[in-house]
């Protein structure tokens, strides 16, 4: 293992679940307005899962009052608190 693989495996998170395209999942990240941090929940179906170690990424979609609202999400950020597979 080189250093780069060392470096990734200390900042990838360990309670990522196992999940695949059509699972619903609920990602708790983080949102910042003005100086106040607050929490948010977004809960849609998967439907792509790209890349591997700390640049995995996975995009959601669901409808939100008659629209269709995707978001992609850094599996491995800061920002993401923790993803739950429903």
């Amino acid at each position: 293992m080189n250093l780069i693989d060392k470096v990734e495996a200390s900042q990838m998170k360990k309670d990522v679940p196992a999940f695949r395209v059509g699972d619903t999942l609920k990602v708790y990240f983080r949102v910042k307005e003005g100086e106040k941090t607050r929490t948010q929940l977004f809960e849609g179906v998967c439907v792509r899962k790209r890349g591997r170690g700390l640049g995995a990424t996975c995009t959601l979609v669901k409808e939100a009052y008659g629209d269709t609202v995707e978001k992609t999400f850094p599996l491995h950020s800061p920002i993401v608190e923790k993803i739950q597979k429903k």
